[in-house]
């Protein structure tokens, strides 16, 4: 049976879930204990599982991360949260050149099951430095598993399938929805990660999206309906490894393809599957690959600069009916 519930209760059902199961697993992070998180993720953890399990930290992402890596590489299997992405920066040392490398450099005897945990990309007027998106700088690394949810259902069940993992795991969320509700089911349910979800069928123009701007993914969908114009909206719910079949298998039935991201659009996800679709299904397109990004530039704290610097639903709807020649 399902239920309505938010995305910070299905992150946090799904993290208490694995700890109940597996001994090994805990949680650790700026204020993730006694304040029960920075976004109350993790609020009632610290009563349940106790201080052990549920660990504050200074505020030192380089070294709470470090102690993390080692204590994944001695059979723990650990969830770090980082307040926003952006202070994941301080880190990546640890996850580049430790984490990420650890298997391929110990000949596969060494494995670093960790899952790196918090919100990515803007929220808000909280100015350049707490609002970009990161995906495709991690998407970049080999050894590492990157996860971009839009939903508490694909949110839970990847959430567990990274704990379970036994490769490190980017999992980046979203700040201004993790008061967004879904249906989430009772009993116990795990997604793939590496496969990406048809969220709306069509026939006319197929649209790719993941994290919040999948809500413009769709509202754009929504108004094309309305002129008779039928998208096809798929999330790609995880970013590395990317799944190339569910998109190829869209555009050879839609011939058009648009992509909608949050990232820049230099080196951007956008940019990889923009090469990738038009070398395998080139002879189905019937037009240009068409892409819709954030803006070329930090993010500004105005929020009017704010909305035009991230992809909007009349743009998208604009860019498609373009695309199509209408």
């Amino acid at each position: 049976m399902a239920r309505m519930i938010a995305l910070r209760e299905a992150i946090r059902e799904a993290m208490s879930e694995e700890m109940r199961r597996d001994p090994n697993v805990f949680l650790m992070g700026e204020e993730v204990a006694e304040y029960n998180g920075a976004y109350k993720v993790s609020q009632g953890m610290l009563a349940e599982f106790g201080p052990k399990r549920v660990i504050d930290t200074p505020i030192a992402e380089l070294g709470f991360t470090g102690i993390a890596v080692g204590a994944a590489q001695n059979g723990l299997r650990p969830i770090v949260e980082f307040m926003t992405w952006n202070f994941a920066v301080l880190p990546l040392d640890q996850i580049l050149n430790t984490a990420s490398k650890m298997k391929a450099m110990s000949g596969g005897q060494v494995g670093c099951p960790i899952v790196f945990r918090g919100p990515n990309g803007s929220a808000g007027q909280l100015g350049a430095q707490h609002s970009t998106a990161f995906e495709s700088y991690y998407a970049n690394i080999p050894g590492l598993k990157v996860i971009s949810v839009s939903n508490p259902y694909d949110a839970k069940g990847l959430m567990k399938s990274a704990i379970r993992d036994n490769d490190p795991v980017m999992f980046m969320e979203v700040e201004v929805m993790y008061g967004d509700k879904g249906e989430v089911p009772e009993e116990e349910y795990l997604i793939p990660i590496g496969k990406a979800d048809v969220k709306r069928t069509g026939t006319d123009v197929t649209i790719v999206s993941y994290s919040k701007m999948m809500k413009v993914a769709l509202g754009a969908a929504e108004e094309l309906q309305k002129e008779g114009i039928s998208a096809e909206v798929i999330d790609l719910r995880t970013i590395r490894p990317l799944d190339w079949k569910t998109i190829v298998t869209s555009v050879q039935k839609t011939n058009h393809l648009v992509i909608v991201e949050e990232q820049w659009p230099m080196c951007s996800v956008s940019s990889e599957i923009t090469y990738r679709i038009q070398k395998e299904a080139f002879d189905y397109l019937d037009g240009p690959i068409r892409r819709i990004t954030s803006a070329d530039a930090p993010m500004h704290y105005a929020p009017n600069l704010a909305a035009l610097a991230i992809p909007d639903v009349p743009r998208t709807v604009r860019l498609v009916k373009e695309v199509l020649g209408k």
